[in-house]
């Protein structure tokens, strides 16, 4: 699979957070001594897939660049020398060590957002159709239709340095997957000859 060198996927890691309600006519105060957590759950899991991923892609020349940030719900607070050992015992947890490259956190979105992810945005079409309520929940200023939504969106960059495609943060790593490994094919193919783009633009 030479020549394929130098294609990536930019995925932001940041952990959900779910607004807590106080009970009503449609819903029940939660068990407060509940011994698991939602990092067990949720986006978080994505770490492991993303972590097979690029296992499995990485002799392609593929590789997962994680940015962290903490502009959604506030939920990467620590300082970048905290976060591998967040990771390693909270969130997933369980010894778990990212095999691709982490960088520290960054802004994605607003007036100090990251040139990388400026060209980014601007590149591939928004995902996703709404913000939902962004009080206390988006921590930049000003929003644009085009800015990432959540944490664990993400963008495939080819080996030319030009993005391919982007996934909305709930999209299953097995669907970013199949993806990749279409746009794959069709790179082979073009080696080949054969241009045909395995999605719609």
């Amino acid at each position: 699979m030479a020549g394929l060198a130098g294609w990536h996927i930019l995925p932001l890691f940041v952990v959900g957070v779910f607004q807590p309600s106080l009970g009503g006519i449609n819903s029940k105060v939660c068990d407060p001594n509940t011994q698991d957590t939602i990092y067990n759950y949720g986006l978080t899991l994505q770490y492991l897939e993303l972590n097979a991923l690029h296992d499995e892609m990485k002799d392609y020349g593929f590789t997962i660049l994680g940015f962290p940030c903490n502009q959604f719900g506030k939920q990467e607070p620590g300082a970048n020398h905290e976060i591998m050992a967040t990771l390693k015992h909270v969130r997933p947890g369980n010894g778990f060590v990212p095999n691709f490259l982490l960088f520290q956190k960054v802004d994605v979105n607003g007036q100090q957002e990251q040139g990388v992810y400026t060209f980014l945005k601007n590149a591939c079409p928004p995902v996703g159709d709404s913000f939902g309520n962004p009080t206390n929940r988006l921590f930049w200023e000003p929003l644009k239709v085009n800015d990432i939504k959540w944490n664990f969106e993400k963008f495939l960059v080819g080996p030319d340095g030009k993005p391919v495609m982007r996934w909305y943060p709930r999209v299953n790593v097995s669907d970013v997957r199949n993806d990749i490994l279409k746009y794959l094919s069709f790179l082979q193919g073009q080696r080949r000859g054969f241009d045909a783009f395995p999605f719609d633009r």
